[in-house]
C-alpha cells in the first residue's frame, strides 16, 4: 500500500534511494545445492535502512524502480508495511525485478554462495534522466550506498548528481558497501572512494576500505577520505571509530550542529570520549576532528547480513535526534543486534526507550552487554527487559 504523495512528503526525515530485491533464504544451513526449499524475504542496502529507521519511528521514503512483475508487488507490499513511503518508486513494464538466493554463512565465510538475478533489472535503468531528482532533496538525510553506482553507467552517473557538492543539498549519507563481484571494471573501488569524497557521512568498514583501496587501519582511512564532515569506520565486532570535523556545518534543512556537542561526561577514552586535537599535522581538513571509539556489545549472532544497514540506520537515528557521538555510536550497535538476531536482513527495533536506556549504560555495564535473539521483545515479563545484561 502506498501513501498519498502530498501527504507522504510532509516532514520527511530520510530518503533513500536503491535497488532492492527479493531474497530467497535458505530453510537451513548448506550448500545452495543442497538446500531442499527457500523461503521470500526482502533485501537491499538502501531499502533495509529506510525499514529500519520507519521501524523506529521516523519518516522515510524509498525511491527506486521495480518491475511490474509479482515480485515488484510483493516488494513495494513489504517495505510500505513498514511505513516507508514508497509514492516515488517507479514501475518499469519491460524490466523484472531483481531477485537472489543466498546461502546461510557469513558473506565472508568459507562456503559462503550468492547467486543474483539482477542483470537488466528495473533497478539498473535508473538514470538522473528518469528519477525524480526533487523528491531525492526533500529530506533531511539523503541516504545513499555504493551498491547503486556498480549496477550500470546510467546509474553510476545519477549517482555522480547526487553526490556533487551544491548550495541546498539535503546532508548526504553514503555506506561503501564494496562489492566487487558488481564491478565489471576495475576502477571500481576508486569510483567508490570518489563518490564517498562527495558525501558529508560516510560508513565504511575498515575490512572493505583495506580490500577495496589497500589502506590499512582506521586514520589512514580518514587520510584517505579527508573531505566527509563524519566518517564512520566500522570494526566488525570490535566496534566503531567516528572521525568528525569540529564546527561542521550542514545543509538546510539543518540538522543537529553534530561538531559543536560538549564531551560526554560519562564517557571514558575507550568508549566514546572525543580526542579535539586528533587530526592534527595530518592531511588539511577544514577543521582538526574528534574521535571517539565504542566497543559494540557482545551478540550470539543468527545470521550476519544486514547488520551494516541497521548500524547505519541505527547512527542515522540518533543523528537525526542530536544525540551526542558516544551515543550515536552505540545506538548503531544496537540496531545491528537487532538484525545480528534474526535469520534475515530486518529485526524487530528495540522501543526507543529502551535503547536510550542501553546506550546509557555506563562502560562497565555496556561492556558486560550481551544481546541475543529476542531481547527487544517488549511483551517479556516484568524484570526479563534487563536480562540481556549478563556478566561473562
Amino acid at each position: 500500500m502506498t501513501a498519498p504523495a502530498d501527504e507522504a512528503a510532509a516532514g520527511v526525515e530520510v530518503v533513500c534511494l536503491g535497488e532492492s530485491m527479493v531474497t530467497f533464504l535458505p530453510s537451513r544451513p548448506g550448500r545452495l545445492a543442497d538446500v531442499p526449499s527457500f523461503g521470500r524475504g526482502i533485501g537491499g542496502a538502501e531499502s533495509n535502512v529506510a525499514c529500519a529507521l520507519a521501524a523506529a519511528g521516523h519518516r522515510t521514503r524509498w525511491v527506486g524502480r521495480v518491475g511490474a512483475d509479482g515480485f515488484g508487488d510483493h516488494l513495494v507490499d513489504a517495505v510500505a508495511a513498514y511505513g516507508v513511503d514508497t509514492s516515488a518508486v517507479q514501475r518499469d513494464p519491460h524490466r523484472p525485478t531483481g531477485i537472489y538466493f543466498r546461502t546461510a554463512t557469513d558473506r565472508d565465510a568459507d562456503g559462503f554462495e550468492v547467486v543474483y538475478y539482477r542483470a537488466g533489472s528495473a533497478a539498473s535503468a535508473m538514470s538522473p534522466r528518469n528519477m525524480p531528482l526533487d523528491e531525492l532533496a526533500a529530506g533531511r538525510v539523503l541516504h545513499l550506498s555504493g551498491i547503486t553506482a556498480a549496477l550500470s553507467a546510467d546509474c553510476l552517473a545519477l549517482m555522480r548528481t547526487l553526490t556533487a557538492r551544491r548550495p541546498g543539498r539535503p546532508l548526504v549519507s553514503f555506506d561503501v558497501n564494496h562489492r566487487a563481484h558488481l564491478w565489471r571494471e576495475a576502477e571500481g573501488p576508486r569510483v567508490l572512494l570518489d563518490l564517498a569524497r562527495g558525501a558529508d557521512l560516510v560508513f565504511v568498514g575498515e575490512d572493505e576500505a583495506e580490500t577495496a583501496w589497500g589502506v590499512v587501519g582506521a586514520e589512514a582511512i580518514r587520510e584517505a577520505l579527508p573531505e566527509p564532515s563524519v566518517l564512520v569506520v566500522k570494526q566488525g565486532a570490535a566496534g566503531a571509530v567516528v572521525f568528525e570535523r569540529c564546527a561542521a556545518s550542514f545543509p538546510t534543512p539543518p540538522l543537529p550542529e553534530l561538531g559543536a556537542l560538549p564531551p560526554d561526561p560519562r564517557a571514558s577514552i575507550a568508549d566514546g570520549a572525543e580526542d579535539p586535537v586528533a587530526g592534527r599535522g595530518k592531511k588539511p581538513r577544514s577543521g582538526p576532528d574528534t574521535v571517539a571509539f565504542v566497543p559494540a556489545p557482545r551478540v550470539d549472532v543468527v545470521a550476519p547480513v544486514g547488520a551494516g544497514d541497521a548500524f547505519a540506520a541505527g547512527f542515522l537515528s540518533a543523528t537525526l535526534r542530536g544525540l551526542p557521538v558516544r551515543d550515536r555510536i552505540r545506538h548503531g550497535h544496537l540496531m545491528a543486534a537487532t538484525a545480528l538476531t534474526v535469520p534475515g536482513d530486518l529485526g524487530t527495533p528495540p522501543s526507543r526507550a529502551h535503547a536510550d536506556r542501553l546506550a546509557a549504560l555506563d562502560a562497565d555495564a555496556w561492556g558486560k552487554l550481551r544481546l541475543g535473539p529476542g531481547w527487544t521483545d517488549v511483551t517479556q515479563p516484568k524484570g526479563a527487559a534487563d536480562q540481556e545484561v549478563r556478566t561473562p
